[in-house]
Parts: structure tokens; sequence; C-alpha cells
């Protein structure tokens, strides 16, 4: 089931180009992937920690490199978080006017990539599968983009590419620290020679630097995140779906799957140094997100502001603030797609979204408006979501750290200021569902329509997951936690 879940879109990908129907190939590939994830949900065991479902084919015999796939319960939950906005991102593609062969081929490209990495075993596929995916990311912007698409695709080519060569270059100096007799790619056997000390802690400080920097321009660490506003401001809807609500969280999920398992003396040492940038991901670009004049801006920026959470639950070290830090990539990724769909629609109704022209879209477009102030609710944290116990988890981690640490600490202070930045993040959210859906309507939207019946159900889709994890959190926690307890101590 894993080999199709990451042959099935690249294949669809193919077909489409060779000439298969766009749309429908699109949709058929990822609406199968999404229940063969669901299938893998239901077998899976959320007692036993370690990978499941494991499966190795010999690429090379001289290097050792597999092609190789296995889930836990963090692997899993990306898959899922995959999955849906795939679905989503398709569904609301709807007919492109240039290029739609080309353009769903793209999309498809960027699902198997990011699923093939999550689903990867093997440190080689692992890197591989997250470029595959990077290329027509460049290729979405750049030609079906809008504003000054050309910029934002250089910029984005540019960032992204060095992001990765220093990752690359960081991911070398793991294989060649390991003694001669365990090198290997397989992350099971890394994990397990890691653990045994086989890294001295002053190699470990400088490879987790370079993880760090090189996983942090991919998401977007501060200071390394002036490509991501652009690029989603750019970015047709259904890109910056998958991009911002999937493709991204691929850093996030390196640095749960390598940086903090394996190198723990390293994160230590540069803890404070992430508490500093987190905090300027959280303030900074929270206050630079109020000041936003554009719709999609400001979602570019929020979505940058709320990585800083992330990294403050990896930052905890502990099995809370790391199993919160995962579920709020899961519930990021589909609070932030709908958000861009939402956008990408009023975009395509309207020709506009700045907030001077916008107001009172609700009036005709009252679903749009109900979808945007759910998916608006869930990026601030409101209770009933499951961003909120998400934060929860991640702000409890922070204040029990896993450093041990005695008296008054930074990461006391850390979350003291992130609480802040949900007031930020409340104020510049409906500031924005004020000036788009509220208020006095301009004449020439009033024959605009809503949002037809069939893209009611990706809506619906993203929503549910939403709600479901938001009340039942557990089923989330339940399915990562073994992952984490491999690591940390828990703490109850």
């Amino acid at each position: 089931m894993l080999l199709f879940l990451v042959l099935c879109p690249i294949t669809a990908a193919i077909a489409i180009i060779a000439g298969a129907p766009a749309r429908l190939t699109a949709l058929v590939a990822a609406i199968s992937n999404l229940f063969v994830t669901l299938a893998l949900l239901s077998r899976f065991d959320r007692v036993t920690a370690g990978f499941q479902f494991a499966s190795s084919f010999l690429v090379s015999a001289d290097w050792q490199i597999h092609f190789a796939f296995g889930i836990d319960g963090l692997s899993l939950l990306m898959l899922l978080l995959a999955t849906i906005v795939t679905v989503a991102a398709v569904w609301f593609t709807g007919k492109i006017d240039n290029h739609e062969r080309a353009f769903y081929a793209c999309l498809l490209f960027i699902s198997g990539g990011a699923i093939g990495a999550f689903a990867s075993i093997d440190l080689f596929f692992f890197y591989a599968f997250h470029e595959l995916a990077l290329i027509p990311t460049f290729l979405l912007i750049g030609i079906w983009g809008t504003g000054d698409r050309s910029v934002a695709a250089w910029k984005i080519t540019i960032y992204l590419t060095l992001g990765s060569f220093v990752l690359l270059i960081g991911l070398i100096l793991l294989y060649q620290s390991l003694p001669a007799t365990t090198r290997t790619f397989d992350i099971r056997e890394l994990q397990a020679a890691t653990a045994a000390h086989a890294i001295a802690a002053p190699t470990q400080r400088h490879i987790y630097l370079l993880l760090l920097i090189g996983f942090g321009v991919l998401i977007s660490l501060f200071p390394f995140h002036s490509w991501a506003p652009e690029a989603y401001a750019s970015a047709p809807a259904p890109a910056a779906m998958l991009h911002a609500g999937v493709l991204k969280k691929f850093g996030l999920y390196g640095l749960l799957r390598l940086a903090i398992p394996m190198l723990p003396d390293g994160a230590h040492y540069w803890m404070y140094l992430l508490v500093i940038l987190l905090l300027g991901n959280i303030i900074y670009i929270g206050l630079v997100t109020i000041a936003q004049k554009r719709l999609d801006w400001m979602l570019g920026y929020s979505s940058v502001m709320h990585m800083g959470y992330i990294f403050l639950g990896i930052a905890s070290a502990n099995i809370l603030g790391t199993t919160g830090a995962a579920a709020l990539i899961f519930a990021h990724g589909l609070s932030i797609a709908l958000l861009f769909a939402v956008a990408g629609q009023i975009r395509n109704r309207t020709g506009t979204l700045l907030f001077d022209d916008l107001g009172g879209l609700a009036k005709v477009m009252p679903f749009a408006g109900l979808a945007f102030g759910f998916a608006a609710f869930a990026a601030i944290g409101l209770p009933g979501f499951a961003n909120f116990a998400s934060e929860i988890l991640i702000f409890f981690g922070a204040i029990r750290n896993g450093w041990e640490m005695q008296r008054f600490h930074i990461f006391q202070i850390a979350t003291v200021l992130a609480l802040w930045g949900i007031v930020i993040s409340t104020v510049y959210m409906l500031r924005a569902y004020r000036s788009t859906f509220m208020g006095t309507m301009n004449e020439r939207w009033g024959k605009i329509v809503d949002l037809g019946a069939g893209l009611r159900i990706p809506v619906a889709l993203l929503i549910t997951g939403l709600i479901w994890f938001g009340f039942f959190p557990q089923t989330l926690v339940r399915m990562v936690t073994p992952t984490f307890r491999t690591y940390f101590t828990a703490t109850k």
C-alpha cells in the first residue's frame, strides 16, 4: 500500500502528460490515495513503536541505497495530511485555460514527492523525493502565477535551492560521522547507531546547525522567511495549498525525524538560538502580518508566523511539546489550505484581493464566508478545532521543557511571548474576515456567485478534519506518542 501511495500520483501525472483526461485522472489518483491512507490508518497498530508496513528494494549494493518505505505514527499523520490536502487542491483547481495537463501533472508531482519523502525510511530517497516536489512548485508559480510571478518564482528557487544544498551537506556529514562499519542510509539503523552515542557531542553541534539552517530555510524560519509570503501570494491557489499545507512541513518533519532523535546534544547546544529565532517568527512576523493590505499576502505571512509555534514544540525536547508540534503540523496544514482555497476563489471572481476593494462578500458568498470563518477561527486557536488542542500541548510542553532547567528559564519567557502571539493572530485574522466578508459591499460584486455544490465537498473534508481532531485530539495523540516515547521520557 505504501508503494501504491508513492507511485500513484507520479504515475497519474505521467499518464496526464501522455494524454489521459487531466482533471478526472488527477481526482481519481488523489481520492484513491486518500482511501489507501485511511486503510493504513485502520490497520495501524497505535501501541507498537517503530515502523510498520515496511518494504525495501535494493537500488545500489555498493552504497547500500534501498527504495525503502515504512510508517510510524508521525509519518502516517503526515501522509494523512498530504492526501487530504491533495484531494482538496485538485478539486479546487477546476478548468485551466493554458497548459491544463501540465498544471495537473505538477500538482500530482508535488503530492507524490511529499508522500515519498514522508514514507521513505532511506535517507537518500527522503531527500530525493523532496527535491522532486520542488521543481513543479517553481513551474506553477512562474507559469500560472499572478502578480510579479517571475520575481517570486526566482526568489523561491534561489532560497529553497540554497536551503536544500545546506541540508544536503548536513545529511552527508551525518552519514560520514558514523563509524565506517555502521554507516547506512537506513533511517532505522541510523537511529539505533546514534542512540548508542556513535556521534560525539562537538560533531553533533556542527551537524545540527547545518540541519537547522537547511530545514529552517525550507520552513521559512526567521530570518530566512522572506521567500514564503511573496511565493504564496503569487502562486495559484492549489499550488499554495499544497506547498504551505504539505510540502513546507517536510522541514519540520525532518527535524522531528532526524535532528532531534539523532543529535540531542546538538539540539541542546543550539536551543537558545532556536528559541530566539522562533520568537522572531511569532512576534515580528505577526506584527508584519497585521500591516498587510492584501488577503493573499496576509495569509502568506500568517503561515510563516505559525511555524514559530511548531518550532517551540520541537525546541521543548519532551514528548508533550513534540506531540503538540506534530499535531499542529497537521492542523495548520488543513487550516491554511482552506484559507488559500477560499482566497483563490475570491480572486477568481473579483480579480483582486486588496482589502480596500473587498467587503460585504458574505451577502453574495455566504458559504465561502462560513468556510473562511471556520478556517480563520481554527488558525486563531479557537477551542473545538485541532489547532487549539495542538497549541495547548505545545505551551505545556514548553513550560515543562525536557532540558531539566531550574527556576525561571527561557522557555517560560518564550511561552509567555508566544501567548501574546495568539492575540496578534486574532487581530489580523478577524480584521481580514471583517474586511473581506463584512461591511458595505462594492456594487461591482453584486452578481458574484457563491461556491458551487461541487466545491463544498473539499471544504467539508478540510473542516471535518479540523473539528474531528479538535473534539477528539486523543485519536491523533495516541497515533504519534509511541514515536516520541522512544526519544524522550514520557511527561505526565
